[in-house]
């Protein structure tokens, strides 16, 4: 149980002081909603050849959403694509693992503060809120590279961005 606490902690000072809130200049913007719960995030991001130099965002929403941004602003600013989008991916297994996932140290290492959102896992509604900016965060950067619109890039379930928010 004290385990929870401090995860419960960790999200709560994300929420209280959020980190790369507020929307500054960038390559691509996408905003997505979760029509669930009425969670809404516009995320830019400003690239810098292959390192991600900077996430920002504007969004309203419960604690896990809006800490999952902040948490998300903390881990991939500063970092190359490929490490930034293995982290990603870590956090997106993490989040579909419906809690049979026991962060171990070496996710510890990769998600930092994000392994926090461990036990949201158990709770699919709430893993929609946790993926909320992560999701978004995929799209603007295939935006900013040219990979395809975000309407055309698709997640690990083939699902599609507007699928994700619709």
């Amino acid at each position: 149980m004290k385990l929870d606490s401090m995860y419960q902690d960790v999200i709560l000072d994300h929420y209280k002081h959020p980190h790369g809130r507020g929307l500054r200049d960038g390559d691509a913007e996408v905003h997505h909603v979760n029509p669930t719960c009425g969670d809404e995030i516009t995320l830019r991001v400003r690239m810098d050849g292959s390192t991600v130099a900077d996430v920002s965002y504007e969004g309203q929403g419960c604690s896990i959403s809006q800490a999952s941004a902040s948490v998300l602003n903390d881990l991939l600013v500063g970092k190359e694509l490929a490490e930034a989008r293995r982290v990603q991916e870590t956090f997106l297994e993490l989040m579909q693992s419906k809690g049979r996932i026991e962060p171990d140290d070496a996710m510890e290492e990769v998600l930092e503060d994000a392994v926090a959102f461990a036990g949201v896992s158990k709770y699919p509604a709430r893993v929609k809120c946790a993926l909320l900016s992560w999701m978004a965060w995929k799209d603007a950067t295939a935006q900013a590279l040219g990979d395809g619109s975000a309407e055309h890039v698709e997640d690990k379930a083939g699902r599609k961005a507007e699928e994700r928010t619709a």
